[in-house]
């Protein structure tokens, strides 16, 4: 079992903007007003699927083609302004027309609710032991499409690339991981939104969280869906109750630097 005073030494020394480097969420950092995170954000951790460069490359080339503001940026364009600015836009699955669907629908829920903090807290109740209730009716909210009137999703985001469905079982590692950027406060985290209590999220779980779980007992499930996800996630809650995906940051180090002291650490393959 991993001990808490194992995770705070881990969670000292890792958990520094100087190692944010190969990690999407440095794009955050490029700005201070709220609705320019939480879209920075949404994106970044959208597109965060496959190979590290490559994942860092497509956010780049989105983010860049919004400055100086990703807000501004959608509020003042439509549908015909992003498919030119996006046009030939293409990561891993990901095409240009889903992007920019995807962008709209973002737009959509910010031209209704205000903002993304304001749509995902609709949907969250205090009396739930987790988030996973308010992530499902988020994401469907924004599967919904462009006009925000559908009963059901459109074919053009019934299999997105960019949002895993929850209410199918994924384990929805991006959204959870971006729930984090959100949520939780601190060197790494920005911590922009105050009506969700850190001590609910979901760990983000990916291959090395899985594999780190299933050696130090903290799940004996061998899928890695929400199941899995929730099941770590209170394993984590019994050491840290107010903050379970405290030591995610620090945690995945070894699945996205060469860091072999840690991976020894971890006693996981050097």
């Amino acid at each position: 079992m991993l001990s808490k005073d194992f995770l705070e030494k881990l969670y000292n020394r890792y958990n520094k903007k100087s190692f944010v480097n190969s990690d999407p969420i440095q794009f955050l950092y490029r700005y201070d007003k709220a609705p320019d995170i939480e879209i920075a954000g949404l994106i970044a951790s959208s597109l965060a699927y496959g190979r590290v460069a490559g994942i860092l490359s497509s956010v780049s080339k989105v983010l860049n083609k919004m400055k100086p503001s990703p807000y501004s940026f959608l509020v003042t364009n439509g549908r015909e302004e992003l498919g030119i600015v996006f046009k030939g836009f293409k990561h891993r699955f990901t095409t240009d027309k889903e992007l920019t669907n995807f962008l709209l629908a973002i737009k959509q829920i910010i031209r209704h609710f205000g903002s993304l903090e304001n749509c995902f807290a609709e949907g969250f109740n205090e009396q739930d032991d987790t988030i996973m209730s308010a992530l499902n009716i988020f994401v469907h909210k924004l599967l919904e499409g462009l006009d925000g009137r559908h009963k059901n999703p459109p074919e053009t985001f019934s299999k997105s690339s960019l949002l895993p469905d929850p209410s199918k079982g994924s384990a929805c590692k991006r959204l959870n991981m971006f729930l984090r950027w959100m949520v939780r406060k601190d060197n790494i985290d920005p911590g922009i939104w105050e009506k969700v209590p850190a001590s609910k999220l979901i760990m983000p779980i990916d291959v090395h969280i899985h594999r780190i779980s299933l050696k130090y007992g903290l799940t004996m499930r061998k899928s890695t869906d929400l199941k899995t996800a929730v099941e770590i996630t209170k394993s984590f809650r019994r050491l840290n109750p107010d903050d379970p995906v405290k030591y995610d940051f620090a945690l995945t180090r070894p699945g996205i630097m060469d860091d072999k002291e840690l991976k020894q650490l971890l006693e996981l393959s050097a």
